[in-house]
C-alpha cells in the first residue's frame, strides 16, 4: 500500500478478517469505507474509529449493491484499494440444496458482481488495487464442502483472468489473491474441529504485508502452503478416496 494510496473500501468489515484488516488500515492512516450486511456491528467500528470511517449497509446478494458501492466510494472521495472479505461457507456432507445454492449465489454471483464493479471503477479512474480473500479450499474439490470449494476455485480463477485482462489492456490495476487456511471466525461457526486454526488478527497482519508488497497470490500461512502443494500432487484417482 503506497503512501499516496489512502482511500480503501472494505466489503465484509463487520467481523473476522475484514474487521481486523480495517483496523490495521486505520492505524496506517487510511480513510476507510466499510460495508457489510450487519449494520449494528459496523456502528461499533464507527464508534471506535471516528471520522475516518464511513459505513454502508451492503448485501452482495442484492442487485442494488453496485449503486451502494459507488455511493460509498463517493462518500470517502474515491477509492485506491478495494478489499473484499465477504463470503459464506459451510460443510455440507448431506448436500442440502439451500446451502449449496446460497453459497453459489454469495461466493460466485456476489463476488463477481462486486469485484467486476471494482475493476470497472479502476479502469475508468486511473487504476488501483483489488485484494480479495479466496481460500485454500479452491485448490481441490473438497467432498465435505462441494459448493464452497468450487466457488473458491472460481474466485481465484476470476482474479487471475482479470489480472491478465488488465495487463493486456495496459491498465494500472494490481491484484492480490489471498488464500487463508482455517481461521477462527464466524464463518466456521464451531461446527467441527478444524486443525491448524489461525487467529484473525495474525492473518490480517499477513494480508496487509502481502498487499503492501503487491503479491499476486498469498497463501496464509507456511503450513497451508505446504499442505496445498501436497494436495496438488495427489492424482484424481487417489483424491476421490482421500478422507477429509
Amino acid at each position: 500500500m503506497e503512501k499516496q494510496m489512502k482511500r480503501a473500501i472494505v466489503i465484509g468489515a463487520s467481523s473476522g478478517i475484514g474487521l481486523e484488516v480495517t483496523r490495521l488500515l486505520l492505524k496506517g492512516g487510511w480513510t476507510v469505507g466499510v460495508a457489510a450486511r450487519r449494520e449494528n456491528l459496523l456502528k461499533q467500528l464507527k464508534q471506535e474509529s471516528g471520522d475516518r470511517v464511513t459505513m454502508a449497509k451492503i448485501d452482495v446478494l442484492n442487485a442494488g449493491c453496485v449503486d451502494e458501492l459507488h455511493r460509498l466510494i463517493k462518500a470517502i472521495g474515491g477509492m485506491d484499494l478495494f478489499f473484499y472479505a465477504s463470503g459464506v461457507g459451510r460443510q455440507n456432507r448431506d448436500l442440502a440444496e439451500d446451502i449449496e445454492v446460497l453459497t453459489v449465489r454469495t461466493n460466485a454471483l456476489g463476488f463477481t458482481r462486486m469485484i467486476g464493479e471494482a475493476y470497472r471503477y479502476f479502469a475508468a479512474n486511473g487504476g488501483g488495487h483489488i485484494a480479495a480473500i479466496t481460500s485454500i479450499a479452491g485448490t481441490k474439490g473438497l467432498g465435505p464442502a462441494p459448493s464452497y470449494s468450487a466457488t473458491k476455485a472460481l474466485q481465484a480463477t476470476y482474479l487471475e483472468a482479470l489480472e491478465q485482462l488488465a495487463t493486456q489492456k495496459g491498465l494500472n490495476i494490481r491484484f492480490t489473491d489471498i488464500r487463508p487456511g482455517f481461521v477462527d471466525t464466524d464463518l466456521l461457526n464451531g461446527q467441527f474441529h478444524y486443525p491448524m486454526l489461525m487467529k484473525p488478527d495474525a492473518v490480517a497482519k499477513d494480508i496487509v504485508k502481502a498487499v503492501n508488497s503487491q503479491k499476486h497470490v498469498c497463501i496464509i500461512d507456511w503450513r497451508y502452503r505446504l499442505l496445498t502443494a501436497l494436495w496438488r500432487c495427489i492424482p484424481r484417482y487417489l483424491w476421490r478416496h482421500f478422507r477429509l
